[in-house]
This record gives C-alpha cells, structure tokens and sequence, in this order.
C-alpha cells in the first residue's frame, strides 16, 4: 500500500455549547433565594497541530468525521458546566487546510504551529444573569450555541531545502540515494518514482539541507498529464530547484526548457526560485562532449556535470546547492 498521502477531506463537526440552568436557590433556611443558575460550557473546538514527526497525511487516510463533544450543561450555584472536548488534528510540516469551496483557512509550518478550524459553540447563559430590580426571579436562561458542521482538507506540500526537477529516469532517485541516507526505488524505466521521497545531505562535516526528489515531470504535466501535476505543489515549498537532465538526452537545452514552461504553467512564481543544473550521467561523456553541451546551456545557469555512480561531481554541486541557499537575498 502507498503510505505517501498528501491530499485529504474529513468531514467536521464543532461541540454543541452547553445549555444554562435556570435553578432557583432552595435552602431550608434562605427565604427567596433568587437565581442561580449557572453558564453552559463551550463546546469543543476542532483544532489543527503540527507534529513534526509525521511527514504524510496517511494517518488520516481513513478518516471520514471527527466530532468534539458538546459542552455541559450549567447547574445550581451558579456552576459553570464543563467544557466541551477538543478534536485535535495532528499533521506533518508543510500542511494547508482550505474548507470545501478551496477558501483557505491556515497553514502549519513551524513546530508548534496550531490554530482553531471549527471553533465550538458558545455555552448558554445562566438565570442569574437576567436578574433586574424588577424581575428578581427570571425562570429562563439561554440554551447553548448550535454545532457547526463543514469539510475541511488537507493538503500537504514537502517542505524541503532542494527540489529535484526532471523528466522520469533521469537519475534523481540515484543522486539523492548517493548523497543522503535515503532509500528511494530505483530503476532503469520511466516513472520508478510514484511519491515524493526526503533525504538530508549532510554538507562538509558541519551543515546539512534536505533535498526531495519529486515525482519526474513530463511535457503537459501542467495540463494533467503524466504524474507531475499531482506532485508540483510539493515544488512550490522548495527553496532552490536543481534540474536534471541526464547526458544522453538528445537536447539538453529543449529539455530543460520543457521542464521550466511546465514550472511557469502551473506557477510563475516558480520561476523566482534559485536554480541549479546538473548534467547527471556525465561518466559517458569526456571533456569535448562537456564543453559541446555547455555551450548549448544557458550562461547565466550555474552548470555540473555529475555522476552518481562514478560518485564525480558531487562536492562541487553540494558547494553550488549550499551557497545558493545561504547567500543573503
């Protein structure tokens, strides 16, 4: 089963609030001891919480509704009732909750981060509340604050240092296994990768960023074509991009510019984005072969040539990634 879930719609409900009492003070010795009667509780509140060691929306994969319970009921001597239970929603770094319409409602990205979705109803006010000079002993008191009901959905977008950006099979499953500690599937056909995968490149011994290897991109994706639609928003969190194109493409400047029209089609923001470009598979090829293709390749784009096999190349795009994320804006 595929544990990466990054898209979820659960059905909400907030506490109903409690109702207020409306008790009148009896005691053998008290003569007329007017109103009492306390506040209903609040009903509970539907509450979004990060958990930063959750990194997929598959723990929510099966949940249908979440209800919080309402709050209690008000009672004599003007006891407030109890408030109703919270629904706590748990979920990774990176997360967006829009309601059903795609309005949005908030973010989580920071550890720590929380934020009320659906709050509960308002508790009722008690009797006591409405006594006045002229009515000393008022019989009625507020019934508690409705439910609220909508649906809710989760979207998660991987926030990673690094994006890897490329046409199926080009090498970025082989280039972050090399680099990180991850263990992503890897083969010689198209679209071995069917999720996102998280590895953290450990940089000269002191620093370290976190690189995510998105799903290959394919000419249309933008249009829903191919898998990269599904997985672009992930892109949208990355702070750098590092395209890449493998040596035996047939033309590596066309390639390249596919991959940044379907950036720019589904988000022109995207092209704001640092970006890197690695020649991976660059073991077949010899110096001539490196300096044709470098020719063809944008000036202002800064350029490597690597290989994950061979295991060449790879400091030098880890100095490039490290002081594009580091430079000062």
């Amino acid at each position: 089963m595929n544990n990466f879930i990054d898209h979820v719609k659960i059905n909400v409900t907030s506490g109903k609030g409690g109702a207020g009492s409306a008790h009148l003070r009896r005691e053998k010795y008290v003569d007329k001891g007017g109103p009492d009667g306390g506040d209903g509780g609040r009903g509970g509140h539907i509450i979004v919480r990060a958990d930063p060691n959750k990194w997929t929306l598959f723990h929510l994969r099966f949940t249908r509704h979440l209800k919080a319970e309402k709050g209690g009921n008000g009672g004599k001597q003007r006891s407030t009732g109890k408030d109703g239970k919270d629904v706590i929603i748990e979920v990774p770094l990176g997360t967006v909750v829009n309601d059903e319409h795609g309005n949005f409602l908030g973010e989580i990205t920071n550890i720590g981060d929380e934020f009320v979705v659906l709050e509960g109803g308002r508790g009722g006010l008690g009797n006591w509340h409405f006594k006045t000079a002229t009515k000393q002993t008022p019989r009625y008191a507020q019934p508690g604050e409705p439910a609220k009901q909508m649906d809710i959905v989760f979207e998660l977008k991987i926030l990673a240092d690094v994006g890897l950006v490329g046409f199926p099979n080009a090498g970025k499953s082989t280039l972050l296994s090399v680099i990180t500690a991850a263990k992503p599937k890897i083969g010689d056909y198209e679209f071995t990768t069917l999720t996102p995968n998280l590895g953290i490149v450990d940089y000269r011994g002191f620093g370290s960023f976190v690189m995510a290897d998105i799903p290959g991109i394919i000419e249309g994706a933008s249009d829903g074509k191919g898998l990269g639609i599904r997985f672009l928003r992930h892109i949208e969190r990355n702070a750098a991009l590092l395209f890449i194109i493998p040596a035996d493409s047939e033309d590596h400047k066309k390639e390249y510019d596919i991959l940044l029209n379907e950036l720019e089609q589904y988000n022109k923001e995207l092209l704001d984005k640092d970006r890197v470009l690695a020649i991976s598979k660059s073991d077949m090829l010899d110096e001539e072969l490196k300096a044709l293709i470098q020719k063809q390749l944008p000036t202002d784009l800064p350029t490597v040539f690597i290989s994950s096999v061979a295991q060449t190349g790879l400091s030098e795009l880890k100095d490039i990634l490290w002081e594009k994320l580091n430079q000062e804006v």
